[in-house]
Parts: C-alpha cells; structure tokens; sequence
C-alpha cells in the first residue's frame, strides 16, 4: 500500500473525523498523521493532504512531490511555502459551491427583506411596514466568477435578482452582466445595491474594499463579506456606516479570526458578525474529491491541476 501523510492545525479529537473520512474513501491507500510514521518511512510519503500545516513538517518529506488542501482558500499556503515550494492542489468541491451559494442566497434576502431594519424597530418597539421591493428593482453585485461566484451569481438571478459579477480577467457567464479589470470595477460598484465578496486573498485583493471603493456604492447599499477578512478595510467601513452612506454589513471573514472580544464589530448595529461558517467543507464530499485526485496520480503520474503561485489561487 502507498502511504499518505496528514498534515493539519487541528488536535487529535478534531482531525479523527478527517481521517476516518479520508481512509474510507480511499481504503488502498495507508493514510496516517505525520506525527505517526516512522523516519525510516518518511521518505516514502509523494503525496500529502493538509489543512494549515507548519511549513516546517513539510520540510520533513524528502520526496514530497505535491500537497492537496482540504480547504477552498489556500493563500496562508502561498504565503508559507512560497514559490519554491511542492505545488499546491486546492479544493474544488461542489457541495462547497451549493454551500456558499446557499449562504449568499439567504443572507441576501436578509439584507433585501430589511430584516436588519426591523431588528432595529422591534429594539425600539416601533411598529413600521416598510415599502416592498421587487427582487428585479435590486441590483446584486458579485465580486469573484470563479466556482464559488458563479453558482452564487446563478442562484440570485434564478432568485429574481438583477445580478453582477465582476472578475480579474473577462468572464462570460448567462445571465449575469459580467466586468474585469479596474474600470470594470467601478462601473460594478456604482450599481450595486447589494455588493458580495467572494474573492481570494492576493496582494492584488488585500484591502481592496477601501473607504474609496466602498464609497461609490450607492447611497444605502449594503455589503455581504464571505471571501477573507484582509479584503475588507474594517476601519473604513466603520467610518462609511458613521457618515450614513451604508446601511448595513454581514461580515463572516475578518483580518483577526476569531474576533476579538472588544472589537466594535460585534457591538455594531449595522454590522452582522458570523463566526466563519458561510462555506463549510464537507468531509464527505471533500474526501471523495481528494481520492479521486491521488487515485488519478497513482495510475498516470500526473499532478491535478496546481494553484498559481504568482496568482495566489
């Protein structure tokens, strides 16, 4: 039997499920923690799943041909291993697509519904109707096409939505009125009642949603935040919800994870705090998709495809 190392963050108790999924999903293969194999076996190990591993524990695989993460974003793995480094297999998972775009869906229909509003009258014990808006008189902008960005942008549109998406390079996706580049950029923002975050973290996306970006929103719009934390300038936020011009956020990534006990987020009327949990892997699922990769590797000898370092994804 090969033998496959798993390398993650997590205690024993949290990556017990992990291996029990990976292992029965892939019953030919001997898939053990590297904390668990032999020295005299380390040089055995081609292939390694992981979950934020220590750059140094890879060190340790002397013919560690390429990694596959059991996660979605894979940035903090650019970042550590670096350019030199074994390619890096990121997650691309379905259920995680359904998932997110799930998420997207229902946190928009808070936002559209004015459910933040009524939290706020029913605090106040004012009894209000406010006016209905019709799904097509809103204006969802979607920021990121890939995987994740286009089953959320379909599921909007299905939903009534009028819906934008904005991407690095020109997309073309049906039904949803697609921008690239900078000027592309803008043009989305200016229309976009609602404005959804799916991008990765890259030095091009780190502090991308400024007070200037942020501040050509239209007067009112609202922001939904599922990529990563860096992305969004909190600060600037903060200040934009001062000066009136935004209505309200839903926040699920933050620079800081998780979010510090006295940061004013949390306390914020405007602002909804979730602890992470808009695009959850399924072990299930994510464990197929890694056996299928590593299977294909056995029988060809070919690497799925890797991330783009300069890239960042």
């Amino acid at each position: 039997m090969s033998l496959v190392a798993l390398l993650t963050d997590m205690n024993r108790q949290s990556e017990g499920p992990w291996l029990d999924a990976l292992r029965l999903a892939m019953p030919e293969e001997t898939i053990r923690p590297l904390a668990d194999i032999e020295a005299d076996r380390l040089g055995h190990v081609e292939v390694a799943v992981v979950a934020n591993p220590q750059p140094s524990e890879l060190s340790r695989l002397p013919n560690l041909r390429w990694i596959h993460s059991l996660w979605a974003g894979v940035e903090k793995l650019v970042r550590e291993i670096g350019p030199t480094g074994v390619p890096i297999v990121r997650l691309v998972d379905p259920e995680l697509a359904r998932a997110m775009a799930e998420a997207v869906l229902a946190w928009t229909y808070y936002l559209f519904r004015d459910m933040p509003a009524y939290a706020r009258q029913q605090r106040e014990g004012v009894w209000k109707p406010l006016p209905y808006r019709h799904p097509s008189n809103v204006t969802v902008g979607i920021l990121g096409l890939g995987e994740l960005g286009t089953a959320a942008g379909l599921k909007l549109r299905e939903a009534g939505f009028a819906t934008l998406g904005w991407s690095r390079t020109p997309k073309n996706v049906a039904g949803i009125e697609s921008f690239a580049g900078e000027a592309g950029l803008a043009a989305m923002l200016s229309r976009s009642d609602i404005l959804v975050c799916l991008l990765p973290l890259t030095p091009e996306t780190n502090g991308l949603l400024d007070s200037a970006r942020l501040g050509t929103l239209p007067a009112g719009a609202s922001l939904i935040n599922f990529g990563r934390g860096p992305i969004l300038n909190e600060g600037d936020l903060l200040g934009l919800f001062d000066a009136g011009h935004l209505a309200h956020a839903v926040l699920d990534v933050f620079r800081t994870e998780p979010l510090p006990a006295g940061d004013p987020l949390w306390r914020h009327e405007r602002v909804t705090v979730l602890p992470h949990v808009s695009g959850p892997t399924d072990r299930k699922t994510a464990s197929r998709i890694v056996a299928a990769n590593i299977r294909a590797f056995r029988a060809t000898g070919a690497i799925p495809a890797t991330v783009d370092i300069g890239r960042g994804y």
